[in-house]
C-alpha cells in the first residue's frame, strides 16, 4: 500500500478570493503561462481531469491547449490555502496538516530590511560583515555585489517578498561549511523574528559571470506541531521525502530523504521509487517551476518544464499498482506573466488518481490540510485536527511500530 504526493512548485490555477489581500487579483499561473506560448500540450494531466478543473473555480480561465475531457482518469478538484501567506513553507507545511493563522514576518524591501540588531548579532556570531541587507533578485544581486563579497570576504545577506533571510557567499571564498555553519546560528537569531527560512545562496564563476550552485540549503522555523510525516514514522509507515522536502521540514518524520535541487533528478528518483519501494508515502517536491521559471517570470521555460514533467508522467502512472495512490497539487501560485517576480496567491490544482477508481469532481477544497487528513485515512490513522478527507476508508489497518524517525539523508546529483 503507498501513497505518492507529488507538489508542482508553484502551479496555481487561478486567483483565491483573497488574493487582493496580496495584490495578486487576476494572476493565475496556469492558465496565463498557457496563454503566452499560445497553448500547451499536456497529455497525462489533461487526461487525469486537469482542464477540467478551471469550470470549478468563480472566474475560472480555460488553460489553452489543456481542454477539458469527458471522462477524467482521476479526481480532480483545487485547494484553496487557508494560512496567512502564500511561501514554500506555508504552503508545504498546510498540505501536511498544520495552519498557520498568523503567518511568518515579512520584512520591508528597502535597506535595512532586517532590523540593525540582528545583523550586527550574523557579524558577531560569523565574524564576518554584512552587505546589502535589502529586498532583491538573487541572481540580480550576486551579478551585481559578488565581485565586492568575493573581494572583501563577507556575506550577501537579503530578502524578498517571503519571509527569507537569504545568505549569498562564493564557494571558493568562503567554504560551504562555513556558510552552511552561519545559515544555522543565522536561524536560531531568526526565530525570535518568525522568519520562515534562512536560505544558504552558494555560488561559483568570475566577475560578470557569476552563477548560483545546487548546493543551497533551506533552514526552516520550527514546527509548531507534529505534520502527517510525524504521525506516520511514529506508526511505522515508511516516509520517503523528494527534493527539498527535508530542509522545509527541518528533518522531521522522514525515513529516508533524497535531497535534490532540480526536476530531473527528482523525477528520476520518484521512477526508481515506484519501481523499488514496496510501501509507504513517498512526498515529492519539483522545484524547477517555481526557482527556475516562476521568480524569473519565464513563461516559455514554464511551459517547457511542465511538458517535460508530463511526459515524466506519462512513464510514472502505468508502474502504479492496484493499491497506491497518486495525489498531485501545488504549494502556491507563481504567475510568470505577472508582475513583480513575487509569488501569486492561488488556488492549486488537486488530482487523485487511483487504480479502477472512476474520476470524479472534487470541488474546492478550503484547506491545503486535505491532504494530510485523506493520508491519514488512506494508512488508517486517527483523524488529524483539520480537513476533510477526500478518499474512502477501504483499506486493511497498516501494521506499525513505535518510536518517531528522522531518517537518513541523501544528496542527488545531475548527471550529463
Amino acid at each position: 500500500m503507498r501513497a505518492f504526493l507529488i507538489v508542482l512548485d508553484s502551479v496555481g490555477i487561478g486567483a483565491a478570493p483573497d488574493a487582493a489581500d496580496y495584490g495578486d487579483t487576476g494572476s493565475n499561473t496556469l492558465a496565463h503561462l498557457a496563454a503566452a506560448v499560445d497553448g500547451i500540450s499536456l497529455p497525462a494531466l489533461q487526461a487525469m481531469g486537469i482542464g477540467n478543473i478551471p469550470a470549478l473555480l468563480p472566474g475560472g480561465i480555460p488553460i489553452d491547449g489543456v481542454p477539458p475531457v469527458d471522462t477524467p482518469t482521476a479526481g480532480f478538484g483545487a485547494m484553496q490555502e487557508v494560512s496567512r501567506g502564500k511561501d514554500t513553507t506555508t504552503g508545504h507545511w498546510e498540505i501536511a496538516g498544520l495552519l498557520l493563522e498568523d503567518g511568518f514576518q515579512i520584512f520591508p524591501p528597502g535597506y535595512p530590511s532586517f532590523p540593525r540588531e540582528l545583523i550586527a548579532a550574523f557579524e558577531k556570531a560569523t565574524g564576518r560583515p554584512v552587505i546589502c541587507n535589502h529586498a532583491a533578485s538573487g541572481t540580480k544581486i550576486i551579478a551585481e555585489l559578488g565581485h565586492r563579497q568575493m573581494a572583501e570576504g563577507c556575506w550577501i545577506v537579503y530578502t524578498s517578498a517571503d519571509s527569507v533571510f537569504q545568505v549569498a557567499a562564493h564557494e571558493d571564498v568562503i567554504p560551504l561549511e562555513e556558510l552552511y555553519a552561519a545559515c544555522e546560528a543565522a536561524r536560531e537569531l531568526c526565530n525570535p523574528h518568525r522568519v520562515g527560512r534562512v536560505i544558504a545562496r552558494p555560488y561559483v564563476g568570475t566577475p560578470g559571470n557569476l552563477t548560483r550552485t545546487e548546493n543551497r540549503r533551506d533552514y526552516s522555523y520550527p514546527l509548531p506541531e507534529d505534520t502527517i510525516l510525524d504521525l506516520l514514522t511514529a506508526r511505522g509507515v515508511k516516509v520517503t521525502t523528494v527534493g527539498k522536502l527535508d530542509d522545509i521540514f527541518a528533518n522531521r518524520g522522514m525515513s529516508r530523504a533524497i535531497h535534490v535541487e532540480n526536476n530531473e533528478d527528482a523525477q528520476a528518483a520518484l521512477l526508481d521509487l515506484v519501481r523499488d519501494q514496496p510501501d509507504g508515502l513517498v512526498f515529492a517536491n519539483l522545484i524547477d517551476f517555481d526557482m527556475l521559471y516562476g521568480h524569473r517570470r519565464n513563461a516559455p521555460g514554464y511551459a517547457g518544464a511542465l511538458e517535460r514533467t508530463d511526459r515524466f508522467l506519462q512513464d510514472f502512472l502505468p508502474l502504479l499498482g492496484p493499491d497506491d495512490v497518486l495525489i498531485i497539487t501545488a504549494d502556491h501560485g507563481n504567475d510568470p506573466t505577472f508582475r513583480g517576480t513575487d509569488h501569486t496567491r492561488e488556488f492549486v490544482p488537486l488530482l487523485v488518481s487511483r487504480r479502477d477508481v472512476p474520476g470524479r469532481d472534487l470541488g474546492i477544497r478550503k484547506g491545503f490540510y486535505d491532504v494530510a487528513q485523506s493520508l491519514a485515512t488512506f494508512f488508517n490513522l486517527d483523524p488529524m485536527p483539520r480537513g476533510k478527507s477526500f478518499l474512502a476508508s477501504d483499506r486493511p489497518h497498516h501494521s506499525s511500530s513505535s518510536s518517531r524517525a528522522t531518517g537518513t539523508r541523501e544528496r542527488g546529483r545531475r548527471t550529463t
